[in-house]
């Protein structure tokens, strides 16, 4: 686990390694993720009334947000203060970049039609407020992703990672089922 040296008392993970893996079964399964989240903001683009303003929340190193502002022309993209992700934005360029908290988003009420926030709220301390935030700042769409649990772990552990945390990823305060998140 590594502290976001720009956010004190903030535990963050792996962040900029998430679209980045060597491991090929990982690889596979993140742009698989990745190819079936293009698809569901294709669905959502060719809407009869179509996003035009997205957010991504917990933007990372920039491939989500990109992949919306060629898709609709404009996004913003934030996550926390960091000078790594800072250098990673710099590569691509685009989408609007801002730094800041999941928990108390820095925008106006129903300012997105579309807000996108993935892999993110396994991370809060207080998920039900980064929820609320969420749908504070969209008038339309929102997309949420958290990770799978036990099966996360349960790759993290057959790849050999996080060993001695049993499979927890660094950074994951909260875990989720697919029936306990709804």
């Amino acid at each position: 686990m590594t502290a976001a040296p720009e956010t004190p008392g903030v535990v963050i993970g792996n962040h900029t390694a998430k679209y980045t893996a060597k491991n090929p079964a990982i690889k596979w399964l993140t742009e698989r993720f990745v190819a079936r989240l293009d698809g569901l903001v294709g669905d959502i683009a060719s809407d009869a009334k179509p996003a035009t303003n997205p957010l991504e929340v917990g933007a990372g190193e920039g491939v989500i947000s990109l992949k919306m502002q060629q898709r609709f022309g404009s996004c913003v993209g934030l996550d926390l203060p960091d000078a790594g992700l800072r250098e990673e934005w710099k590569s691509r360029p685009g989408p609007h970049y801002l730094h800041g908290d999941a928990e108390h988003l820095p925008f106006k009420d129903e300012q997105f039609d579309l807000v996108v926030c993935v892999e993110v709220l396994e991370h809060l301390r207080d998920p039900d407020a980064g929820l609320r935030e969420l749908a504070r700042v969209t008038s339309k769409h929102l997309l949420l992703s958290v990770p799978h649990e036990p099966f996360f772990r349960g790759s993290n552990l057959l790849t050999g990672r996080y060993l001695k945390d049993l499979g927890n990823t660094p950074g994951h305060l909260n875990h989720w089922t697919a029936a306990g998140f709804q």
